[in-house]
């Protein structure tokens, strides 16, 4: 027989294609960012400072002023790796669950929830994909019964971080090679899949798949899908709330840091 013949009838058939929704973290499924609901239960663990916690709460106001920037990004996660070494892999997963708890949960985009779940009922895969450390990805992915996450993976050995980046922060274009990659070994068609995101910086993730959704977007992200005709979600009250309740949660946040820091020190 050539080579180039087709398979009989009696050989297997391919195994059926499956189709994916991916979820962004940020702004798309939770309120805010989480690499700073991490860095905030670090410190509560005594992991952190006072400086590198008001660091990091001054890194979210500047956030909530302008969004989500690429500099700032590489700053956080230089500084984030910096910190994180020696500290044990297993530690990171149980304050993620303590994060979720306390933190993530009550600032879910119930309507983001509920679009997953639609999704998974007429048995689509559902993943989060995010900068966000694949331990605390994996928690949120799991308490809500999601198919699995793609995340930045911090490099461990013997169970404990050592301040490095096993592979690139998982971030804009990032995102989409990861998706690219997980279609192909699960054999997810992209052409049938959906995208969520908020974000103008995953327009790459949200053009890997053929059916692109934007919730919650910023002013550069919504303009684009309106030019290209993408289904647009907005599950807060109104632009100027939104931007109000972000810059306030940044505020917050930091004076909360300062007054927990103040207090642990005159306890000290």
């Amino acid at each position: 027989m050539s080579s180039f013949e087709s398979t009989s009838p009696s050989e297997p058939a391919q195994r059926a294609e499956t189709v994916a929704a991916f979820f962004d973290v940020d702004n798309t499924l939770v309120r805010g960012a989480s690499l700073y609901l991490l860095a905030r239960k670090l410190h509560e663990h005594r992991f952190f400072r006072m400086r590198e916690i008001l660091w990091f709460a001054l890194k979210q106001l500047r956030f909530a002023a302008r969004g989500e920037h690429l500099g700032d990004i590489h700053q956080i996660r230089d500084r984030a790796l910096l910190m994180a070494q020696g500290i044990k892999v297993a530690e990171i997963e149980e304050i993620g669950n303590e994060i979720f708890d306390e933190y993530i949960e009550p600032k879910l985009w119930r309507g983001t929830v509920a679009i997953a779940q639609q999704h998974l009922t007429v048995g689509r895969e559902v993943w989060l994909v995010t900068a966000t450390p694949l331990e605390v990805a994996n928690v949120i992915s799991d308490r809500l019964k999601f198919s699995g996450a793609l995340g930045t993976v911090v490099e461990s050995v013997d169970g404990a971080y050592t301040g490095a980046l096993a592979s690139p922060i998982l971030h804009a274009a990032e995102k989409a090679q990861a998706v690219r990659a997980l279609a192909k070994d699960r054999r997810i068609s992209l052409s049938q899949s959906w995208a969520y995101s908020d974000s103008y910086n995953d327009v790459p993730l949200l053009e890997a798949v053929g059916h692109p959704v934007c919730i919650n977007p910023d002013a550069r992200l919504r303009a684009y899908a309106k030019r290209r005709g993408w289904q647009t979600y907005d599950f807060r009250t109104g632009q100027r709330a939104a931007k109000f309740s972000l810059k306030a949660a940044g505020v917050i946040g930091f004076i909360w840091a300062a007054k927990r820091s103040l207090k642990d020190r005159r306890g000290r």
